[in-house]
């Protein structure tokens, strides 16, 4: 089963993709509220992606997927950005960072799951 973890800060958006993942998915999901929950659940769990929210308070998605990258426990693990930010400069900063892709909110819970597949190259 494909393993996710999720890491936003709101409860919603949280809720949603999950609900949406392991339905219409069949994910098997993770969730963290923060970003120093979230790497402490991809380092025990280990997941097979991460689905990162930019704006958190205290540690923000790119503070968290910097962590990601200079542990070498997870620093392997594709890690989806998901953001409110359409702005093309910082679209294009993101994506300079080396996430594997960057999903935008609003979203479509329902689209998410091929999306994410999709983007991992489990569907064509």
């Amino acid at each position: 089963m494909k393993r996710i973890l999720i890491i936003d800060d709101e409860f919603d958006i949280r809720a949603v993709a999950e609900l949406a993942l392991k339905t219409v998915g069949g994910w098997q999901v993770s969730t963290a509220a923060s970003g120093s929950e979230g790497l402490a659940k991809a380092v025990d769990e280990h997941p097979d992606v991460i689905l990162l929210d930019v704006m958190m308070p205290d540690m923000d998605g790119i503070a968290t997927f910097h962590a990601l990258q200079a542990n070498p426990i997870t620093q392997s693990i594709p890690v989806i950005l998901l953001t409110a930010k359409v702005q093309a400069a910082e679209q294009r900063q993101f994506s300079e960072l080396g996430v594997r892709a960057i999903i935008t909110k609003p979203f479509k819970a329902m689209k998410l799951p091929r999306q994410i597949d999709t983007i991992l190259g489990h569907l064509s």
